[in-house]
């Protein structure tokens, strides 16, 4: 059903994948949107090493919800910043891309549990992510996408 790298040698090992899953903080979650148009978005994430599952939080009305209740399929892409080598202008860059199917998580200790951890891969300041959580964390969902298939490439530009 998913479809094989055409360049196999660029191909990255899953646990590279896990690695900038696991490490970088944004990627852009596609849905299926209105229309039949693709309705990408950046969000913050969590991976999951226990569950593997990869978590957003997201408002509890919106385009994105809506398009996710009718269907949950999606795909969500993450890329590190590359990099150059000495004398060249081609950037490399690590990417994946996860493809399953996204549930909704209506349990507010859940909510609260996740972005908790979440929030930590943008500061350590557990006051204010305490106040986050105690103020918004009642109008929070958690989006919990449960991969059926993950790859990962490198990538130069030329």
């Amino acid at each position: 059903m998913f479809r094989k790298l055409t360049r196999k040698n660029r191909e990255l090992p899953f646990d590279d994948c896990v690695h900038l899953l696991k490490n970088e903080k944004r990627g852009v979650l596609s849905v299926n949107g209105d229309g039949g148009y693709p309705y990408g978005m950046p969000m913050n994430h969590w991976y999951n090493e226990e569950d593997g599952k990869i978590y957003f939080h997201c408002g509890k009305t919106g385009h994105r919800l809506d398009s996710l209740l009718k269907d949950g399929k999606v795909s969500f892409c993450v890329y590190d910043e590359g990099y150059r080598q000495p004398g060249e202008w081609a950037l490399n860059v690590k990417s994946v891309i996860v493809f399953g199917k996204i549930e909704v998580v209506d349990d507010r200790e859940r909510v609260a549990d996740v972005t908790r951890k979440l929030s930590y891969k943008f500061t350590r300041d557990k006051a204010y992510i305490e106040a986050e959580i105690e103020g918004h964390a009642h109008n929070t969902l958690l989006l919990a996408l449960t991969p059926e298939h993950i790859c990962g490439k490198r990538v130069q530009e030329s």
